[in-house]
Formats: structure tokens, sequence, C-alpha cells
């Protein structure tokens, strides 16, 4: 019993830090977050005097400013994914229905999926047992998941969402017809900054796999290049 009792406080430590640490991540990334839409801002005014140029050189400072400002428009999409990655190890859990959750995400993503070229197949099993989740995690899981998924087909393609009752838990699949990932990416999707697209954060994937872990469940990822992609996520039940 001591042995164990040792583990449990050991693990209350850790989550305690975890939760420390997140809070100043956070906290950090706010701070900057403030200056740097200030900076846009006066950018952006700044562009507006220098517009339409009246000289040659007038022409390069304002190149030169649109380009900081796009700059500064990359630093703040990565801050936020940052913050998603911070918060995404903090879920507000309650006993829900997964299928329920997952069919809200399909009405607010199918706009989007539309204009993208893709078919949106839901299979969701509507007798599930009780799951505990954090139903705004779970749509930015499933978000990030859907604009990989989308990002990877700009031509369109076919996206399956997919629930059904697993073993000891519920099974979430999300699966396209993508062109497929190759091993070496595959081994390192998860790890945080590593990206394939040269504007990406490299925090999307990882956010999923934190937002999965924080539910007591596994994530894992079945692709080759020209076989598309499937992503598994478990759960367990609440039940």
């Amino acid at each position: 019993m001591a042995a164990e009792q040792k583990t449990v406080d050991a693990t209350e430590e850790l989550r305690s830090r975890y939760h420390e640490i997140a809070a100043l991540a956070g906290g950090f990334a706010h701070e900057l977050r403030n200056p740097l839409s200030t900076m846009g801002l006066h950018l952006e005014i700044l562009a507006e005097e220098l517009s339409p140029p009246g000289d040659s050189r007038d022409h390069r400072l304002l190149e030169r400013v649109k380009k900081i400002r796009g700059e500064c428009g990359q630093l703040d999409h990565i801050l936020k994914a940052f913050l998603d990655f911070a918060h995404a190890g903090q879920p507000q859990l309650q006993p829900g229905d997964l299928s329920s959750v997952v069919g809200d995400f399909v009405e607010y993503f199918r706009p989007r999926a539309e204009r993208a070229g893709l078919d949106l197949r839901p299979h969701l099993d509507q007798s599930l047992p009780s799951v505990e989740v954090d139903p705004t995690l779970i749509n930015q899981m499933l978000l990030n998941l859907a604009l990989n998924a989308s990002q990877a087909m700009p031509d369109g393609g076919t996206l399956e969402l997919i629930t059904r009752l697993g073993m000891d838990g519920i099974e979430l699949f999300v699966i396209d017809n993508g062109p497929g990932i190759d091993e070496a990416t595959r081994d390192r999707m998860f790890e945080p900054f590593v990206s394939t697209k040269p504007e990406g954060s490299g925090l999307g994937l990882p956010t999923v796999a934190r937002i999965v872990a924080a539910h007591g469940g596994t994530i894992e990822c079945e692709s080759e290049p020209g076989k598309g992609t499937r992503f598994r996520v478990w759960l367990p039940t609440s039940d």
C-alpha cells in the first residue's frame, strides 16, 4: 500500500507541476501577443499611409512593411497554436455522448468541407456508452485532424468520421483518401514543432495527442504513400 501511495503522490506532483508550467507558458504567450498585436496595428496604419506609393522609395518601403506584417501574422499564428497546445492538457471533463459531440462537429465543419471539395461521411454509433469528455477540446482535436486532411487533399476527396464500441472503450476513426504519409513523417508527427508545411506551427498534431492523453485515451496513425490516412482514437468509457 505504501508503494501504491507513493506512486499516486508522484503522479499528483507531476500533474501539479504540469499545470503550473502550462499556466506560466500560457501567460507568457498572452504577454507576447499583446505587443505583437500593437505592432501589427501600427504596420497596418503605416501601409495605409504609403498607399498608393508616390515613388520607388515608397514602393520599396511598402513592400517591406507588407513583409513584416506577414511575419507578425505568422508569429501570432504560432502563439495561438502554442496556447492551444498548453491548454490541451487541462480538460473540463464531463459525462457525454461522443457520437453527439462528433455529430455537432460534422455540422459545424460541413460548409468548410463543401468549399474545399470534401465529401464528409459520418458513421456514428448512436448507442454508445457514456464517456468523460471535454466537448471543446474534442472539437479542437477533430478540427485539427480535419484541416490536416483537407490540406492534404487540395483537389478534394473523402473524409470519414466513425464512432463505434471497441475493446474496453470507444473508438473514433478519422479517415481520408489523400496521398498518405511516409514512415519518416509518421514516426515524428506527434512531436512538437515538427511540420512538413512551410507555414505550419508544428503543434497541430501534438495538440491532438495531448487532448487524447488528457482524456485517458490513445491515438495511432496508419498511413502509407498513395493509400490515404487513418487516425484511430481510443477513449475509455465512464460506465
